[in-house]
C-alpha cells in the first residue's frame, strides 16, 4: 500500500483503487470539501505524474476519457484549487510522492490497464440529494428530478415563469460553465423537445453564475445528473442501465486457485523479460514491473 498525507488531502493506493480524501486545511476549496472522498478504480486511470517545484510539487492523476461524469460535465473547466485529481506536495515529501507514482505505474503495467476511452462511467458521480444556491437561483437534484428555483436577483421575466422541475428522462444534456473575466457562467439543462437559445440570464432552464465562491458547487449538480444520462460514447438505445443505478457494470472476476495465480505471474514475468530483451521496456521500467510482480508472489 502507498500513502501520502498532505494539508491538501490524503491519497491512498491499495493496489486496486486510489482513495482521495480532501484535507481539512482552511485553504482546501469548498468544492473539494463538498465533493468528499473519491474512490478511483485502477481501471479508470490512464496515468499518474509528479512535478517538482522549488517549494512544493504536484501529484496529478489522468483518468481515461469517459470514465468520470464530473470531468465530462465540467469539460476540464475546473480550475486548479477545485480539481480533485491534483495534490500539492511539500518539498520534504518528494520521496514519498515518487514512491507513490512508482506503485501506481507498476500496478497499471502489471494489470495491463489500457489508456483508451471507455464506453461507460467507472465512477458514480457526486452523492445525491444535492441542493446548491448560487448566482440567480437554486438547483436541487434527488437522483430522479431536477428542480430550479429563483431568487430576488433573477431577471423578472425568468422569475415570472416560476420554479422548474424536470425528470432525468427529459434531459438531453447538461452543461456547467464557470464565469471567466467579464463573461458570466451558467448551469444549463437541455430539455427534450424544448430547446432554447436564450442567454442564461433569460433561460428558464439555466442558472446564471457570476463568479462567486459557491459557483463551482453547481458543477456537483451537473455531474450528478450527467452520471444518470446515457454515456456520450454509447447510443441511448444501447444504454440499458436502470436510472437509479449508476454503479459501474463490472463483471465478477473468475475464481482462481493460488497455483493458477502463481503460474499467471510467472507467465507475466516471462512476457516482461521478452519485452525488455526486444527494447520495448527500458531497464528502469522492467525493474519496476518485475519488482511489482515479485511482491505479489
Amino acid at each position: 500500500m502507498a500513502e501520502i498525507l498532505q494539508k491538501d488531502g490524503t491519497w491512498v493506493f491499495d493496489g486496486d483503487a486510489l482513495r482521495l480524501t480532501p484535507g481539512r486545511d482552511k485553504n482546501v476549496s469548498l468544492f473539494r470539501k463538498a465533493l468528499g472522498e473519491l474512490v478511483i478504480p485502477l481501471g479508470a486511470l490512464a496515468g499518474v505524474s509528479f512535478e517538482q517545484g522549488k517549494r512544493s510539487g504536484r501529484l496529478r492523476l489522468r483518468l481515461r476519457d469517459g470514465a468520470d461524469p464530473l470531468l465530462h460535465a465540467t469539460g476540464g473547466r475546473l480550475t486548479e484549487p477545485h480539481d480533485p485529481y491534483q495534490l500539492t506536495v511539500d518539498a520534504d515529501r518528494y520521496g514519498v510522492a515518487e514512491y507513490f507514482v512508482d506503485e501506481v505505474r507498476n500496478a497499471l503495467l502489471l494489470d495491463q490497464v489500457p489508456t483508451d476511452p471507455v464506453t461507460q462511467y467507472l465512477l458514480p458521480g457526486p452523492a445525491v440529494p444535492l441542493s446548491v444556491s448560487a448566482g440567480d437561483g437554486t438547483a436541487g437534484f434527488d437522483g430522479e428530478h431536477i428542480r430550479l428555483e429563483w431568487n430576488w436577483k433573477t431577471e423578472d421575466a425568468k422569475a415570472a415563469a416560476g420554479s422548474r422541475t424536470f425528470s432525468v428522462s427529459d434531459i438531453v444534456a447538461v452543461e456547467w460553465q464557470p464565469a471567466a473575466g467579464l463573461e458570466n457562467g451558467h448551469l444549463r439543462f437541455t430539455v427534450r423537445h424544448a430547446p432554447t437559445k436564450a442567454p442564461p440570464k433569460y433561460d428558464p432552464n439555466a442558472v446564471e453564475l457570476w463568479g462567486f465562491k459557491k459557483d463551482p458547487l453547481m458543477a456537483l449538480v451537473a455531474a450528478a445528473v450527467q452520471a444518470r444520462l446515457p454515456h456520450p460514447a454509447r447510443p441511448a438505445a444501447l444504454d440499458v442501465r436502470p436510472r437509479h443505478d449508476v454503479r459501474p457494470e463490472t463483471p465478477s472476476p473468475p475464481v482462481a486457485s493460488a497455483e493458477d495465480g502463481h503460474d499467471a505471474l510467472l507467465r507475466r514475468l516471462r512476457e516482461l523479460g521478452e519485452l525488455h530483451r526486444t527494447g520495448v521496456l527500458t531497464d528502469e521500467e522492467f525493474t519496476m514491473a518485475k519488482r511489482a510482480i515479485l511482491k505479489r508472489m
